[in-house]
């Protein structure tokens, strides 16, 4: 099943590229925002990172090893949660 484009993926293709414009028109000045790095990711991002199926994922929600949020049907997963769970099966 194939997940479409949400408003919350379109808006963070707005915040990058409003970015890009920025560094084209004003080279060499630092943006005053912070990282607009999205901090939940969808699903399918977390699948493509891990490089797991979506059976892996959904283990790894049940048995509680990252956060998660369910909004109008889609899972979203804390991203520092992931990368803690990466340097964990590094050691």
């Amino acid at each position: 099943m194939e997940e479409g484009i949400s408003k919350e993926d379109l808006r963070q293709f707005g915040i990058s590229l409003l970015k890009a414009v920025r560094d084209l028109v004003q080279p060499g000045i630092e943006s005053s925002k912070p990282d607009t790095e999205p901090e939940w990711l969808k699903s399918r991002a977390v699948r493509k990172l891990l490089d797991i199926s979506p059976g892996t994922l959904q283990n790894l929600r049940i048995n509680g090893k990252v956060r998660f949020r369910k909004v109008l049907g889609s899972y979203y997963y804390n991203k520092p949660d992931l990368m803690e769970l990466f340097s964990e099966n590094k050691n």
